[in-house]
Protein backbone atom coordinates (compact mmCIF):
# COMPACT_ATOMS: atom_id res chain seq x y z
CA UNK A 1 0.00 0.00 0.00
CA UNK A 2 1.28 3.33 -0.78
CA UNK A 3 0.57 6.39 0.92
CA UNK A 4 2.00 10.28 0.77
CA UNK A 5 3.62 12.61 3.17
CA UNK A 6 1.69 15.73 3.27
CA UNK A 7 4.74 17.72 1.72
CA UNK A 8 7.16 16.11 -0.30
CA UNK A 9 10.99 17.28 0.46
CA UNK A 10 13.91 15.79 -1.22
CA UNK A 11 15.11 15.38 2.51
CA UNK A 12 12.59 12.84 3.29
CA UNK A 13 14.01 9.34 3.46
CA UNK A 14 14.07 7.71 0.31
CA UNK A 15 14.56 3.89 -0.76
CA UNK A 16 17.08 1.86 -2.24
CA UNK A 17 16.65 2.34 -6.70
CA UNK A 18 14.06 -0.29 -8.16
CA UNK A 19 14.88 -3.68 -7.45
CA UNK A 20 11.28 -4.86 -8.73
CA UNK A 21 10.86 -6.07 -11.86
CA UNK A 22 7.43 -4.36 -13.78
CA UNK A 23 5.72 -7.43 -13.97
CA UNK A 24 2.14 -5.67 -14.02
CA UNK A 25 3.38 -2.49 -16.72
CA UNK A 26 0.33 0.31 -16.50
CA UNK A 27 -1.76 0.31 -18.41
CA UNK A 28 -2.15 -3.53 -17.48
CA UNK A 29 -2.75 -5.97 -21.03
CA UNK A 30 -4.56 -8.48 -18.90
CA UNK A 31 -7.33 -6.66 -16.54
CA UNK A 32 -10.07 -9.36 -17.45
CA UNK A 33 -7.97 -12.54 -15.75
CA UNK A 34 -7.12 -10.48 -12.10
CA UNK A 35 -9.91 -7.51 -11.60
CA UNK A 36 -13.14 -9.39 -13.15
CA UNK A 37 -14.57 -9.00 -9.65
CA UNK A 38 -14.41 -5.63 -8.90
CA UNK A 39 -15.41 -2.19 -10.28
CA UNK A 40 -13.65 1.45 -10.23
CA UNK A 41 -16.60 4.18 -9.94
CA UNK A 42 -16.15 7.93 -9.38
CA UNK A 43 -16.10 8.19 -5.49
CA UNK A 44 -19.64 10.09 -4.03
CA UNK A 45 -19.02 13.08 -1.40
CA UNK A 46 -21.30 10.82 1.01
CA UNK A 47 -18.81 7.66 0.99
CA UNK A 48 -15.45 10.03 1.51
CA UNK A 49 -15.89 10.34 5.51
CA UNK A 50 -16.06 6.26 6.10
CA UNK A 51 -13.32 5.34 3.61
CA UNK A 52 -11.32 8.23 5.05
CA UNK A 53 -11.41 7.09 8.83
CA UNK A 54 -11.09 3.57 8.05
CA UNK A 55 -7.92 4.73 5.69
CA UNK A 56 -6.30 6.69 8.55
CA UNK A 57 -5.67 3.86 10.60
CA UNK A 58 -2.98 2.52 7.65
CA UNK A 59 -2.23 5.69 6.29
CA UNK A 60 -1.44 8.06 8.98
CA UNK A 61 -0.73 11.80 7.67
CA UNK A 62 -4.12 11.78 4.80
CA UNK A 63 -5.12 14.92 3.74
CA UNK A 64 -7.99 16.60 5.94
CA UNK A 65 -11.66 15.43 4.50
CA UNK A 66 -12.29 18.90 3.81
CA UNK A 67 -9.33 19.10 1.54
CA UNK A 68 -10.13 16.16 -0.35
CA UNK A 69 -14.13 17.12 -0.83
CA UNK A 70 -12.38 20.38 -1.97
CA UNK A 71 -9.89 19.03 -4.94
CA UNK A 72 -13.02 16.20 -6.04
CA UNK A 73 -15.50 19.35 -6.26
CA UNK A 74 -12.78 20.70 -8.78
CA UNK A 75 -12.02 17.78 -10.57
CA UNK A 76 -14.54 14.36 -10.22
CA UNK A 77 -11.87 12.40 -11.91
CA UNK A 78 -9.52 12.80 -8.67
CA UNK A 79 -11.34 10.28 -6.74
CA UNK A 80 -12.07 6.42 -7.26
CA UNK A 81 -13.65 4.55 -5.29
CA UNK A 82 -12.89 0.52 -5.70
CA UNK A 83 -15.92 -1.98 -4.97
CA UNK A 84 -16.71 -5.50 -5.34
CA UNK A 85 -18.19 -6.24 -8.57
CA UNK A 86 -21.01 -8.31 -7.07
CA UNK A 87 -22.07 -6.10 -4.49
CA UNK A 88 -22.25 -3.07 -6.74
CA UNK A 89 -23.84 -5.19 -9.18
CA UNK A 90 -26.99 -5.98 -6.86
CA UNK A 91 -27.14 -2.00 -6.15
CA UNK A 92 -24.89 -1.69 -3.34
CA UNK A 93 -22.49 0.93 -4.83
CA UNK A 94 -20.39 0.62 -1.04
CA UNK A 95 -16.68 1.46 -1.78
CA UNK A 96 -14.13 -0.48 -0.17
CA UNK A 97 -11.24 1.52 -1.49
CA UNK A 98 -9.89 4.34 -2.78
CA UNK A 99 -7.05 5.52 -5.20
CA UNK A 100 -6.86 9.76 -4.99
CA UNK A 101 -5.12 11.71 -8.37
CA UNK A 102 -3.69 15.17 -8.46
CA UNK A 103 -3.77 16.46 -12.08
CA UNK A 104 -1.67 19.19 -11.62
CA UNK A 105 -0.65 22.21 -14.29
CA UNK A 106 2.74 23.37 -15.35
CA UNK A 107 3.13 25.29 -11.93
CA UNK A 108 2.10 22.37 -9.61
CA UNK A 109 4.57 19.80 -11.26
CA UNK A 110 7.15 22.43 -11.12
CA UNK A 111 6.13 22.59 -7.05
CA UNK A 112 6.01 18.95 -6.86
CA UNK A 113 9.47 17.94 -8.27
CA UNK A 114 11.26 20.74 -6.18
CA UNK A 115 9.18 19.73 -3.08
CA UNK A 116 7.50 22.60 -2.17
CA UNK A 117 4.28 20.96 -3.18
CA UNK A 118 1.72 20.92 -0.14
CA UNK A 119 -0.40 17.89 -0.75
CA UNK A 120 -2.06 18.07 2.67
CA UNK A 121 -3.75 21.11 1.72
CA UNK A 122 -3.43 21.28 -2.63
CA UNK A 123 -4.33 25.02 -3.72
CA UNK A 124 -6.46 24.99 -6.26
CA UNK A 125 -4.42 27.32 -8.64
CA UNK A 126 -2.31 24.02 -9.33
CA UNK A 127 -4.39 21.73 -10.09
CA UNK A 128 -6.33 21.24 -13.24
CA UNK A 129 -10.25 21.56 -13.80
CA UNK A 130 -12.15 18.10 -15.32
CA UNK A 131 -11.65 19.90 -18.81
CA UNK A 132 -8.07 20.89 -18.62
CA UNK A 133 -5.14 18.24 -19.83
CA UNK A 134 -2.50 18.18 -16.97
CA UNK A 135 1.28 18.67 -17.23
CA UNK A 136 1.51 15.87 -14.66
CA UNK A 137 -0.97 13.47 -12.42
CA UNK A 138 0.35 12.86 -8.92
CA UNK A 139 -0.88 10.14 -7.27
CA UNK A 140 -2.26 11.07 -4.19
CA UNK A 141 -3.05 8.00 -2.58
CA UNK A 142 -4.36 4.68 -2.67
CA UNK A 143 -6.07 2.15 -0.10
CA UNK A 144 -7.36 -1.16 -0.48
CA UNK A 145 -8.24 -3.98 1.54
CA UNK A 146 -10.01 -7.02 1.30
CA UNK A 147 -8.63 -8.40 -1.67
CA UNK A 148 -9.52 -5.32 -3.51
CA UNK A 149 -6.04 -4.26 -4.49
CA UNK A 150 -6.20 -5.51 -8.53
CA UNK A 151 -8.81 -2.33 -8.59
CA UNK A 152 -6.31 -0.24 -8.22
CA UNK A 153 -4.53 -0.97 -11.95
CA UNK A 154 -8.40 -0.81 -12.86
CA UNK A 155 -8.37 3.03 -10.85
CA UNK A 156 -5.37 3.70 -13.42
CA UNK A 157 -6.98 2.72 -16.67
CA UNK A 158 -8.83 5.97 -15.56
CA UNK A 159 -5.68 7.83 -16.11
CA UNK A 160 -4.67 6.33 -19.94
CA UNK A 161 -8.03 8.08 -21.40
CA UNK A 162 -6.65 10.72 -24.37
CA UNK A 163 -7.19 13.52 -22.33
CA UNK A 164 -4.56 12.03 -19.81
CA UNK A 165 -2.36 9.91 -21.43
CA UNK A 166 0.26 12.16 -22.23
CA UNK A 167 0.92 13.12 -18.76
CA UNK A 168 3.55 10.92 -16.69
CA UNK A 169 2.57 9.68 -13.44
CA UNK A 170 4.29 10.54 -10.50
CA UNK A 171 4.06 8.88 -6.66
CA UNK A 172 5.87 8.59 -3.15
CA UNK A 173 6.18 5.33 -1.83
CA UNK A 174 5.71 5.49 1.82
CA UNK A 175 6.11 1.91 2.86
CA UNK A 176 8.16 -0.88 1.18
CA UNK A 177 4.74 -2.50 0.04
CA UNK A 178 4.38 0.30 -1.74
CA UNK A 179 7.33 0.77 -3.21
CA UNK A 180 7.32 -3.08 -4.14
CA UNK A 181 3.72 -2.43 -6.23
CA UNK A 182 4.96 0.79 -8.05
CA UNK A 183 7.68 -0.98 -9.40
CA UNK A 184 5.60 -3.88 -11.01
CA UNK A 185 3.80 -1.15 -12.32
CA UNK A 186 6.56 0.51 -14.18
CA UNK A 187 7.26 3.15 -12.05
CA UNK A 188 10.76 4.44 -11.74
CA UNK A 189 12.74 5.96 -8.82
CA UNK A 190 13.22 9.63 -9.32
CA UNK A 191 11.32 12.51 -10.77
CA UNK A 192 12.61 15.22 -13.18
CA UNK A 193 10.98 18.59 -14.81
CA UNK A 194 12.66 20.73 -16.34
CA UNK A 195 16.27 21.15 -14.35
CA UNK A 196 14.43 19.45 -10.98
CA UNK A 197 15.25 16.12 -9.81
CA UNK A 198 13.79 14.96 -6.82
CA UNK A 199 15.05 11.21 -5.85
CA UNK A 200 12.46 10.57 -3.73
CA UNK A 201 9.55 10.54 -5.87
CA UNK A 202 8.79 7.36 -8.53
CA UNK A 203 7.74 8.38 -11.94
CA UNK A 204 6.40 6.92 -14.93
CA UNK A 205 6.60 8.54 -18.12
CA UNK A 206 4.96 8.68 -20.75
CA UNK A 207 5.00 11.76 -22.61
CA UNK A 208 7.71 10.92 -24.81
CA UNK A 209 10.09 13.51 -23.29
CA UNK A 210 12.62 10.96 -21.14
CA UNK A 211 15.03 12.05 -18.54
CA UNK A 212 18.35 12.90 -19.88
CA UNK A 213 20.10 9.91 -18.09
CA UNK A 214 18.23 7.35 -19.89
CA UNK A 215 19.63 6.19 -22.61
CA UNK A 216 18.16 5.95 -26.18
CA UNK A 217 18.66 1.86 -25.97
CA UNK A 218 16.16 1.64 -23.07
CA UNK A 219 13.57 4.22 -23.33
CA UNK A 220 10.05 1.30 -24.13
CA UNK A 221 9.11 -0.20 -20.93
CA UNK A 222 5.60 -1.28 -22.09
CA UNK A 223 3.82 0.75 -22.63
CA UNK A 224 4.27 4.61 -24.42
CA UNK A 225 1.71 7.30 -25.83
CA UNK A 226 0.64 6.94 -29.22
CA UNK A 227 2.94 8.12 -31.79
CA UNK A 228 5.73 8.37 -29.17
CA UNK A 229 9.24 6.75 -30.41
CA UNK A 230 10.95 4.47 -28.18
CA UNK A 231 13.45 2.10 -28.40
CA UNK A 232 14.55 -1.13 -26.11
CA UNK A 233 16.98 -4.27 -25.96
CA UNK A 234 14.94 -7.33 -26.84
CA UNK A 235 15.42 -9.47 -23.11
CA UNK A 236 12.30 -11.95 -23.84
CA UNK A 237 11.12 -14.92 -26.45
CA UNK A 238 8.48 -12.85 -27.25
CA UNK A 239 10.59 -9.96 -28.41
CA UNK A 240 12.66 -12.02 -30.19
CA UNK A 241 9.38 -12.66 -31.80
CA UNK A 242 8.88 -9.09 -33.05
CA UNK A 243 12.08 -9.29 -33.94
CA UNK A 244 11.93 -12.31 -36.53
CA UNK A 245 8.26 -10.93 -37.58
CA UNK A 246 9.60 -7.30 -38.32
CA UNK A 247 12.58 -9.17 -40.64
CA UNK A 248 10.35 -11.73 -42.05
CA UNK A 249 7.70 -8.79 -43.60
CA UNK A 250 11.17 -6.85 -44.45
CA UNK A 251 13.39 -9.44 -45.96
CA UNK A 252 11.43 -12.22 -46.85
CA UNK A 253 8.57 -10.70 -47.44
CA UNK A 254 9.30 -7.33 -49.28
CA UNK A 255 13.17 -8.57 -50.39
CA UNK A 256 12.39 -11.91 -51.42
CA UNK A 257 15.30 -13.11 -48.79
CA UNK A 258 15.97 -16.94 -48.58
CA UNK A 259 14.61 -17.97 -45.20
CA UNK A 260 17.78 -19.98 -44.20
CA UNK A 261 19.42 -16.92 -45.38
CA UNK A 262 17.85 -14.42 -43.17
CA UNK A 263 17.99 -16.60 -40.55
CA UNK A 264 21.39 -17.38 -40.15
CA UNK A 265 22.24 -19.21 -36.87
CA UNK A 266 23.13 -15.81 -35.20
CA UNK A 267 20.43 -14.61 -33.50
CA UNK A 268 21.29 -16.38 -30.26
CA UNK A 269 24.77 -14.42 -29.73
CA UNK A 270 23.63 -11.50 -30.65
CA UNK A 271 22.15 -8.23 -29.36
CA UNK A 272 18.80 -7.06 -30.89
CA UNK A 273 16.99 -3.76 -30.48
CA UNK A 274 13.52 -3.02 -31.01
CA UNK A 275 11.82 0.35 -32.38
CA UNK A 276 8.58 1.15 -31.30
CA UNK A 277 5.87 4.04 -32.19
CA UNK A 278 3.52 3.58 -29.66
CA UNK A 279 3.30 0.37 -28.69
CA UNK A 280 3.62 -1.02 -31.86
CA UNK A 281 6.71 -2.74 -32.82
CA UNK A 282 7.87 -1.19 -36.13
CA UNK A 283 11.74 -1.58 -36.55
CA UNK A 284 14.68 -3.88 -34.86
CA UNK A 285 18.44 -4.36 -35.52
CA UNK A 286 21.28 -6.82 -34.80
CA UNK A 287 24.81 -6.59 -32.97
CA UNK A 288 27.39 -8.50 -33.22
CA UNK A 289 30.40 -8.43 -31.35
CA UNK A 290 34.07 -9.34 -31.91
CA UNK A 291 37.48 -8.56 -30.30
CA UNK A 292 38.55 -4.73 -31.16
CA UNK A 293 34.64 -4.38 -33.41
CA UNK A 294 30.81 -4.67 -32.85
CA UNK A 295 29.24 -5.46 -36.62
CA UNK A 296 25.55 -3.67 -36.64
CA UNK A 297 23.26 -5.62 -39.27
CA UNK A 298 19.98 -6.59 -40.06
CA UNK A 299 18.33 -2.90 -39.36
CA UNK A 300 14.33 -3.71 -40.42
CA UNK A 301 11.78 -1.26 -40.42
CA UNK A 302 7.99 -1.63 -41.74
CA UNK A 303 7.76 -0.31 -44.87
CA UNK A 304 4.55 2.19 -43.20
CA UNK A 305 7.01 3.79 -40.95
CA UNK A 306 9.95 4.37 -43.04
CA UNK A 307 9.26 8.31 -43.29
CA UNK A 308 9.19 7.97 -39.49
CA UNK A 309 11.89 8.84 -36.81
CA UNK A 310 12.26 5.58 -35.37
CA UNK A 311 15.07 4.59 -38.42
CA UNK A 312 16.94 7.10 -37.13
CA UNK A 313 16.36 6.57 -33.61
CA UNK A 314 17.25 2.77 -33.76
CA UNK A 315 20.75 3.56 -35.20
CA UNK A 316 21.39 5.89 -33.15
CA UNK A 317 20.65 3.84 -30.51
CA UNK A 318 22.65 0.88 -31.48
CA UNK A 319 25.82 3.45 -31.84
CA UNK A 320 24.84 4.22 -28.10
CA UNK A 321 25.18 0.91 -27.01
CA UNK A 322 27.89 0.06 -28.57
CA UNK A 323 30.11 2.92 -27.10
CA UNK A 324 29.02 1.87 -23.76
CA UNK A 325 30.04 -1.01 -24.13
CA UNK A 326 33.42 0.57 -24.85
CA UNK A 327 33.44 -0.33 -28.59
CA UNK A 328 35.40 2.39 -31.09
CA UNK A 329 35.25 0.82 -34.17
CA UNK A 330 31.70 0.11 -35.76
CA UNK A 331 31.58 -2.20 -38.97
CA UNK A 332 28.69 -2.60 -41.39
CA UNK A 333 27.60 -4.57 -44.75
CA UNK A 334 25.78 -1.48 -46.35
CA UNK A 335 23.19 -2.16 -49.34
CA UNK A 336 24.87 0.38 -52.17
CA UNK A 337 21.53 2.07 -52.55
CA UNK A 338 21.46 2.63 -48.83
CA UNK A 339 25.25 3.89 -48.63
CA UNK A 340 24.09 7.80 -48.29
CA UNK A 341 21.94 6.75 -45.36
CA UNK A 342 25.00 5.48 -43.41
CA UNK A 343 26.97 8.06 -44.08
CA UNK A 344 24.44 10.12 -41.88
CA UNK A 345 25.58 8.70 -38.82
CA UNK A 346 29.33 8.84 -40.11
CA UNK A 347 29.83 5.31 -41.27
CA UNK A 348 32.22 5.51 -44.18
CA UNK A 349 33.49 3.53 -46.96
CA UNK A 350 37.25 2.69 -46.46
CA UNK A 351 40.53 1.79 -48.84
CA UNK A 352 40.28 -2.07 -48.74
CA UNK A 353 37.43 -2.40 -47.63
CA UNK A 354 35.55 -4.64 -50.29
CA UNK A 355 32.36 -4.92 -52.60
CA UNK A 356 30.19 -7.96 -51.81
CA UNK A 357 26.89 -9.59 -53.09
CA UNK A 358 24.44 -12.22 -50.71
CA UNK A 359 20.95 -12.76 -50.74
CA UNK A 360 20.75 -11.36 -54.35
CA UNK A 361 21.76 -7.96 -53.33
CA UNK A 362 25.08 -5.70 -53.51
CA UNK A 363 27.25 -4.58 -50.10
CA UNK A 364 29.55 -2.43 -49.95
CA UNK A 365 31.72 -2.92 -46.12
CA UNK A 366 31.68 0.69 -44.12
CA UNK A 367 32.50 1.65 -40.65
CA UNK A 368 32.69 4.20 -38.17
CA UNK A 369 35.58 5.41 -35.63
CA UNK A 370 33.54 6.92 -32.54
CA UNK A 371 34.98 7.53 -29.08
CA UNK A 372 33.76 4.70 -26.34
CA UNK A 373 31.59 6.34 -23.49
CA UNK A 374 33.74 8.19 -20.43
CA UNK A 375 31.50 5.75 -18.37
CA UNK A 376 31.80 2.81 -20.57
CA UNK A 377 31.90 -0.88 -18.95
CA UNK A 378 35.41 -2.50 -18.41
CA UNK A 379 36.79 -4.41 -15.86
CA UNK A 380 37.25 -2.42 -12.43
CA UNK A 381 33.80 -0.78 -12.40
CA UNK A 382 31.12 -1.88 -9.59
CA UNK A 383 30.32 -5.63 -10.21
CA UNK A 384 26.91 -5.52 -9.79
CA UNK A 385 26.74 -2.93 -12.78
CA UNK A 386 28.20 -5.93 -15.15
CA UNK A 387 25.68 -8.56 -13.94
CA UNK A 388 22.61 -6.22 -14.84
CA UNK A 389 20.39 -7.06 -17.62
CA UNK A 390 21.67 -5.97 -21.33
CA UNK A 391 21.32 -2.49 -21.59
CA UNK A 392 20.05 -1.49 -18.26
CA UNK A 393 23.61 -0.73 -16.63
CA UNK A 394 22.38 2.71 -15.64
CA UNK A 395 19.83 1.32 -13.39
CA UNK A 396 20.17 -1.12 -10.47
CA UNK A 397 19.01 -4.30 -11.66
CA UNK A 398 17.53 -7.25 -9.79
CA UNK A 399 20.67 -8.73 -8.31
CA UNK A 400 21.82 -5.26 -6.67
CA UNK A 401 19.39 -5.96 -4.17
CA UNK A 402 21.82 -8.96 -3.05
CA UNK A 403 24.13 -6.78 -1.63
CA UNK A 404 22.11 -6.30 1.81
CA UNK A 405 21.81 -9.98 1.84
CA UNK A 406 23.84 -12.29 4.15
CA UNK A 407 26.36 -15.45 2.97
CA UNK A 408 24.52 -18.23 4.01
CA UNK A 409 25.78 -20.65 1.42
CA UNK A 410 22.79 -22.59 1.20
CA UNK A 411 23.03 -25.69 -0.75
CA UNK A 412 26.78 -26.18 0.71
CA UNK A 413 25.29 -25.66 4.39
CA UNK A 414 22.62 -28.19 3.62
CA UNK A 415 24.91 -30.56 2.17
CA UNK A 416 27.38 -30.46 5.18
CA UNK A 417 24.25 -30.90 7.74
Amino acid sequence: MTAHYPTITSATPTYPPAVHPAKHPLPADNLEAFAGNVVVFTLAAGDLGRLMKSAEIDLPGLASQQAVLRVMAHNPDSIWGIAKRADYANGVATPQGFVGFLMLNEQGLRQLVAGTFDASDPDEALLCAQNEKPAGIYLWAMWARNGLVSGIPLAFEKMFTPLYEDADLYARAVTQDGKRLLETMGFRPGATFENLTNPGLHSLPRSGVHEPDVPLYDRYHGHSPERAVAVTVARSIEDLMRVIAIRSAVYIGEQECPYLEEFDGNDFSSTHLLGYIGNEPVACLRIRYFADFAKIERLAVRKEFRKQRITLQVVEAAIELCRAKGYQRLYGHAQKRLVKFWSQFGFTTFEGGQELVFSDFDYVEMQLTTERRPNAITIGVDPYLIIRPEGQWHRPGVLDQSRARAVTRPSIERGAA
